[in-house]
């Protein structure tokens, strides 16, 4: 008798610590609490079953915090996966974990060094593209002081060679001197001189003086060749004037034809440039930087090639002045 009543007592304490090993207490967001065992994990709610027997379906959203800790805890124990990954959606991170997970660690690099400071033109004599850079710049400003020198009607060896020595500052002080002219006392000279013809060029003014002579000498009427019934020449300076296509083709129109009539018939042209002085009868053609002239030397005709920056001078006169 005494033995039934301890197997009773064995049996009775078993099936209680079964029971309440099952059981737990949830705890809701208000603080209301309800005790059951877990019977079905579904993503939406919990199913639970209370000790008289009711089956509550909770959802996730309404358990405290204390709670869904509890279960993570109870499905990690148990390993099972189903309430781990139902129970983690619902759990709030704090702020410290979230800074702990997605804080970035900045690790050391190795970083070259940086090349000491200098001036930039010994950068440039320490490279050799630099080396090309100022050699090019070199060779433009001596260039530049010839172009200088056949605007100013300078000599282009000094002027070249002044920016040889003084780059940049000797092409500037030539460019701004005024343009070098000839000066009253050369032009009186050069009028009062007898005209003398380059060789192989035909110049009328000593023809014309020989053919005139024995007229007056001989008290004749002086003809219309005589040097005062010439029309007086037109004299077009560098500086005063300047030269380029458009002052060509306008003031020297007349010596673009074959042929010419009238008043410009017995008209030439003296250009003075810094290769020599040409008598030319017509402009036979005309570009942006230069022109060509029809020249008589030797009894023939020869164009000649003279660009805009080497004129010094253009005369109009009459082909027996």
């Amino acid at each position: 008798m005494q033995v039934s009543r301890i197997i009773r007592l064995a049996v009775w304490l078993c099936l209680w610590f079964v029971t309440n090993a099952g059981a737990l207490t949830l705890e809701y967001a208000d603080g209301t609490k309800v005790a059951g065992e877990i019977v079905r994990v579904d993503p939406k709610f919990l199913q639970v079953r209370t000790e008289d027997n009711k089956y509550l379906e909770v959802d996730w959203s309404k358990l405290s915090q204390t709670t869904l800790v509890e279960l993570k805890g109870i499905a990690q124990q148990k390993r099972d996966n189903k309430l781990l990954e139902n129970v983690q959606l619902y759990i709030e991170v704090s702020q410290d974990e979230i800074i702990k997970k997605t804080e970035v660690v900045v690790k050391p690099v190795p970083r070259l060094d940086r090349p000491a400071k200098g001036s930039l033109l010994g950068a440039m004599f320490k490279s050799s593209v630099g080396l090309v850079c100022l050699l090019l710049v070199y060779a433009a400003n001596v260039y530049a002081g010839y172009e200088i020198a056949c605007v100013r009607a300078q000599s282009p060896a000094v002027v070249c060679g002044i920016s040889a020595v003084a780059p940049i500052i000797g092409p500037v002080i030539f460019l701004c001197l005024p343009t070098k002219l000839p000066s009253r006392e050369d032009e009186t000279e050069e009028t009062a001189a007898p005209a003398v013809a380059e060789p192989g060029y035909a110049v009328g003014s000593a023809a014309a003086g020989a053919e005139a002579a024995p007229g007056a000498a001989a008290g004749e009427q002086p003809s219309a060749a005589a040097p005062g019934a010439l029309p007086q020449t037109q004299v077009f300076k560098r500086g005063q004037f300047t030269f380029n296509r458009r002052f060509i083709e306008t003031k020297f129109s007349a010596f673009f034809g074959a042929v010419r009539r009238g008043e410009n018939k017995d008209l030439v042209l003296l250009v003075k440039s810094m290769r020599g002085e040409y008598i030319a009868t017509r402009i036979s053609r005309i570009a942006a930087n230069d022109m060509h002239l029809d020249v008589h030397k030797g009894g023939a005709s020869q164009e000649v090639q003279i660009p805009f920056v080497e004129i010094q001078e253009i005369h109009i006169k009459h082909q027996d002045a």
